[in-house]
């Protein structure tokens, strides 16, 4: 018995090694170069999951997106500074949330990032929120439109006299 369940612990020991990534092949998955990836894991912008005896980086499918999605944001203009910092502040801001690059949808407008969570948009850094709900302004324009439309009607009319004394 003792050497099946070894061997059933190794055999799923294998199966999660297949399912990591060695640096050479995350350079090709997501293009960015072997120094990127070091200084990414070194800064804590995106640190791979885990390493080998030898002390080898091993990435998870999870650390690809974090990985791909920095990429984006540096490719939109973000800085990495920007990212790092929008990256401490959604940890604060959502707790649940361990990897806001691979569990969040972040979009770069600028040096912004803006966050897509539950049907709210925010802006990552201060939390501001940035959607304007077209449909409830439309309804609130509307309610406007008719509260003006009742204040005229409520109004007394005015006589035709005083209008022809501001017209002469």
């Amino acid at each position: 018995m003792p050497q099946s369940s070894q061997g059933e612990s190794g055999s799923a020991e294998r199966s999660t090694q297949r399912d990591l990534f060695r640096t050479g092949e995350v350079v090709e998955v997501v293009g960015v170069s072997r120094r990127q990836l070091q200084y990414w894991a070194q800064t804590d912008l995106v640190r791979p999951s885990a390493r080998t005896g030898g002390g080898h980086h091993r990435y998870t499918f999870e650390d690809l997106v974090a990985l791909k999605a920095a990429k984006r944001l540096i490719d939109a203009g973000v800085s990495v500074q920007r990212i790092r910092k929008s990256i401490e502040q959604l940890r604060g801001v959502l707790p649940t949330v361990r990897r806001p690059l691979a569990e969040l949808v972040l979009v770069a407008t600028g040096d912004v990032v803006l966050v897509f969570r539950e049907g709210a948009v925010f802006e990552a850094v201060t939390g501001q929120e940035w959607v304007l709900e077209v449909a409830e302004f439309q309804r609130e324009v509307e309610a406007w439109r008719r509260n003006v439309r009742n204040e005229r009607r409520a109004r007394p009319a005015r006589s035709g006299s005083a209008r022809s004394e501001r017209t002469a």
